[in-house]
C-alpha cells in the first residue's frame, strides 16, 4: 500500500516535470501566441459591435425625446 502511494507520487512528479517542459517549449509558446491573437481579434470584433449598439441606442433615445416633446406640445395646445 505504501509502495503504491510512493509510486503514484513519483509518477505524478515525473509527469509534472515533463508537463512543465512541454508547456514551456517553443511550439507551445507559438500556440499560446496564436490563441492570444485570436482572442484579441474576437475582443476587437465584440467592441465594434458594442459601439454600434450604443450608437443605435443613443439614436433611439434621442428620437424618443423628440417624440415626447412633440406630444407634450400637442397636449398643451389642446388644453388651451
Amino acid at each position: 500500500m505504501k509502495l503504491k502511494g510512493i509510486g503514484l507520487f513519483a509518477l505524478g512528479t515525473l509527469f509534472g516535470l515533463e508537463g512543465i517542459k512541454l508547456l514551456s517549449s517553443q511550439d507551445a509558446k507559438k500556440l499560446y501566441a496564436h490563441c492570444t491573437a485570436g482572442v484579441l481579434k474576437a475582443k476587437d470584433a465584440v467592441l465594434d459591435q458594442v459601439t454600434t449598439l450604443q450608437e443605435n441606442c443613443m439614436d433611439i433615445y434621442e428620437e424618443a425625446k423628440v417624440i415626447n416633446e412633440e406630444r407634450s406640445g400637442k397636449e398643451d395646445e389642446t388644453e388651451e
